[in-house]
């Protein structure tokens, strides 16, 4: 499946983290064709959180909350006082708190969780602490807080709140969950996603399967207990040891996901939520799977569109259809099939269809990265240079030029795979599901639906399954969906906003993934406004 993480804003800002080339990803952009990794619903691991399968006949039972007491085994987690200090960007500052390794079991063991914040600059009343989370699973909240958070959200708000994140357990700096080596995750990132024979489907399948040993090797018990519901569990208590009574927050992609299930488990202590390019926890992996599909070919067509009526357009010229653009950019990703092409990698990598594929995926999250897309394709398709998607797909992959990886995707399968029953379980299945991903993207169809087998393989069975969530007896929640965004197609807002008992559902009517901070004013108005006096927009709303 493909990431969900926000993206990145679209001007540089200073501090680290501002260079172009890593802007695109900051927030939360889209899994390559192996490492394409939908975020499950909502993960009901636990006797707290049971959830009941979904039938034709039913919908999906809603996730029941939790008791509003603090159950006496967890009180010492509740009462931590953080240990601050000065940490990376000036202004900032980290500490550590501990949770519970296993809710049902605390005293089994702890997960130290990494925090940091930058205190309220003023003017005007405190209004506590915000905490931010930019999706993935995987992407680093701490990391997305000190690169743009807190330096780039508007000044109004960072003058009234304590701007905070936590890396979620098995994220980054949270004890993170590894599975390859750097040279194991290169090899992972080409293997063909589209194989064409038994030898390749065989190639590809064992790539899988090495994926999830080494994850199982690495990481025995904490595989076991990265769900989002113990995510959401977490924040809890990182909202206690931030001194706040109720839990402010602003959750971009996935962590539109983790946000929505910590109102389902604690709706009497929803501050201020915003929930921006929304998940719908009742689908099954593989509708999200297909949904997400049918979305990055609706941004691929918003591309097309833009693409062929400029001068510097690989893909045709202004009489080109978007279907006609798709059928060249399809007969680029068979060349490089069969004929990877030279990129002047230091490890010796060349572009095959997998990367190619990936740093295609990776511009349809930001319209603001199609020049980069239509300057790295012309360089493929004419000049026989890859070295410009493989910059879009390493970027995509968090690869740095010494060749590291960071934990992104290692801790996208291990929450993904435990969150929800896998969206197929075997080669027979993918076969049967081609067409239906061919039909809803004749261009990234078939490399999403082998995506499928991510999660079949893996060490740790599922403990989540599809429900609705509703945290009935919350304050009001604040909705965004955008109406051609790729990785969470705009249904999932409106079926999630729908289910939240307060939700209120706000609609940019635009291109790219998420909306907010990312050009448009009035999104960014209707936002700040509920945030600082805490009066949501009007359910339904819709703004361009």
């Amino acid at each position: 499946m493909h990431l969900r993480r926000s993206p990145a804003p679209r001007t540089p800002l200073p501090g680290p983290g501002s260079s172009r080339r890593r802007i695109l990803f900051r927030g939360t952009p889209v899994a390559a064709a192996l490492a394409l990794l939908f975020s499950a619903a909502c993960s009901a691991g636990h006797s707290a959180t049971p959830a009941v399968p979904s039938t034709a006949q039913a919908a999906p039972a809603a996730l029941a909350a939790l008791p509003r007491s603090t159950p006496a085994a967890l009180t010492s987690y509740y009462d931590q006082k953080p240990a601050w200090r000065a940490c990376g960007v000036p202004g900032f500052q980290c500490a550590t708190v501990k949770a519970p390794l296993d809710y049902a079991k605390p005293s089994a063991g702890d997960v130290r969780l990494a925090v940091a914040r930058k205190r309220a600059t003023g003017p005007g009343k405190r209004l506590g602490s915000l905490l931010v989370n930019p999706g993935g699973p995987g992407g680093s909240a701490v990391g997305y807080l000190q690169q743009f958070a807190g330096i780039g959200y508007p000044a109004s708000v960072r003058a009234r709140y304590d701007m905070a994140a936590v890396d979620p357990r098995g994220v980054a700096r949270s004890e993170p969950v590894e599975c390859l080596t750097d040279r194991q995750m290169d090899a992972y990132t080409q293997t063909d996603a589209t194989p064409d024979d038994r030898k390749e489907t065989t190639g590809l399948v064992d790539e899988y399967k090495k994926f999830a040993k080494g994850c199982g090797k690495r990481a025995p018990k904490l595989l076991r207990h990265v769900s989002t519901v113990e995510a959401a569990r977490d924040m809890d208590i990182v909202r206690a040891a931030l001194g706040d009574r109720k839990l402010n927050y602003v959750g971009a992609s996935y962590g539109t996901f983790l946000g929505a299930t910590y109102a389902g488990l604690f709706p009497e202590r929803v501050g201020r939520l915003v929930l921006d390019g929304a998940m719908d926890p009742s689908l099954s992996a593989r509708r999200l799977n297909e949904d997400q599909t049918a979305g990055f070919e609706t941004a691929f067509q918003s591309f097309a569109k833009d693409c062929v009526h400029r001068s510097d357009c690989p893909l045709g010229t202004a009489r080109t259809t978007p279907a006609q653009a798709g059928d060249r950019l399809e007969a680029f990703f068979r060349q490089v099939d069969a004929k990877p092409l030279a990129t002047g990698d230091a490890d010796g990598r060349r572009l095959g269809e997998s990367l190619a594929t990936t740093g295609v995926i990776a511009a349809m999250y930001d319209e603001a990265a199609w020049a980069q897309l239509r300057q790295a394709l012309t360089s493929a398709m004419k000049d026989k240079d890859g070295a410009g998607l493989l910059a879009l797909s390493d970027s995509y992959y968090e690869r740095d030029a010494e060749g590291h990886y960071t934990n992104l995707m290692y801790a996208n399968a291990a929450v993904n795979c435990l969150d929800l029953p896998p969206a197929a379980r075997s080669t027979t299945e993918v076969d049967k599901s081609l067409p239906a991903f061919e039909k809803a993207s004749p261009v990234f169809g078939p490399s999403l639906a082998w995506a499928s087998l991510t999660c079949a393989y893996w060490p740790v069975k599922p403990t989540g399954k599809p429900h609705r969530i509703e945290a009935k007896g919350a304050a009001p929640i604040v909705v965004v969906g955008t109406t051609r965004d790729p990785a969470t197609p705009y249904r999932w807002a409106k079926s999630l906003a729908g289910q939240l008992s307060s939700g209120r559902l706000l609609t940019y009517e635009g291109d790219g993934h998420t909306a907010y901070n990312r050009g448009s004013r009035c999104i960014d108005s209707a936002i700040n406004t509920y945030l600082l006096r805490g009066t949501p927009p009007a359910d339904g709303k819709r703004c361009t």
